[in-house]
């Protein structure tokens, strides 16, 4: 058995195309473009390159890109204040905090300043519980993106057993919850769990998102099972040994090309989302 590809690049232009003839009827009713605000802390090269893409994406599909770049020694109440400006700002939609910030900065305080209504990355505690209770509301990108290449491949995720590998906040924790809301059984591995091996074996689904390449070994990797990859390890590297696992599982994510282009769609998409939420309540 050789694993079909579970292809993001596709899934994601055809997601993107979508959301630009959206933007522009948006643009349209409303007179105005929807609008992005992207928040980036600090001079990390990897998250240069991620704001970069996503602000290119941004303009691709017609929405205002408004970048707000901060030097690394911003305090946690400095950037609580920018965040909170933008959450009151009329002409912004969407908030995006990219991450990691620096060590010094309180993550969580700063994600709690987001406006829910504006959390279009999924990251605060009212969009993390609208996932585990299945309500409306925005997903954390990444596993919002995943479950959208799931369901675009028919995969059949009700009764299904899910393992998580990583418990972040804003990855393996919101893939759990949105697994268990669609009717999964769902395990959470972590760096305390004893087995990782003999959990993966018996998974129908299984994500990875620890951060270390090649963590999960293809002989792990129970026959039929799907395999989504969110990790990314310096040489477009996986968490998945996937050669290995493509020979046993029926549908895998690539690295790249699977889970990253999604995580931008879903960004977009639930940005479009925010601008004509926000007009329906104006």
């Amino acid at each position: 058995m050789t694993a079909q590809l579970l292809d993001g690049v596709g899934l994601a232009a055809q997601t993107l195309s979508r959301v630009s003839e959206g933007v522009s009827e948006f643009t349209v009713s409303a007179g105005r473009r929807p609008c992005l605000a992207t928040v980036l802390v600090g001079d990390d090269p990897s998250s240069h390159v991620y704001v970069r893409m996503k602000v290119n994406r941004s303009q691709k599909v017609g929405i205002e890109s408004r970048r707000i770049d901060l030097p690394e020694t911003t305090s946690t109440s400095e950037l609580v204040a920018v965040l909170d400006a933008l959450s009151v700002d009329q002409t912004v939609d969407g908030i995006l905090l990219q991450h990691p910030v620096p060590a010094h900065v309180d993550e969580r305080a700063a994600f709690e300043a987001i406006d829910p209504g504006k959390d279009v990355d999924g990251v605060t505690r009212t969009s993390f519980a609208q996932m585990a209770f299945g309500e409306p509301g925005f997903r954390s990108a990444t596993p919002g993106g995943i479950m959208r290449l799931l369901d675009a491949y028919d995969v059949e995720i009700a009764g299904a057993s899910a393992v998580v590998i990583g418990r972040s906040p804003i990855l393996g924790r919101p893939a759990g919850m949105l697994l268990l809301a669609a009717d999964a059984t769902v395990t959470f591995c972590h760096s305390h769990t004893r087995d990782v091996a003999e959990a993966v074996k018996g998974a129908d689904i299984v994500i990875a998102a620890v951060g270390r390449p090649e963590f999960v070994r293809g002989e792990w990797i129970k026959e039929g099972a799907v395999v989504v990859d969110a990790g990314y390890n310096e040489g477009n590297i996986g968490d998945v040994e996937f050669e290995a696992a493509r020979e046993r599982a029926s549908l895998i994510t690539p690295v790249p090309g699977g889970v990253g282009p999604m995580t931008i769609a879903a960004l977009l998409d639930q940005t479009l989302a925010a601008a004509t939420n926000r007009t329906k309540t104006e």
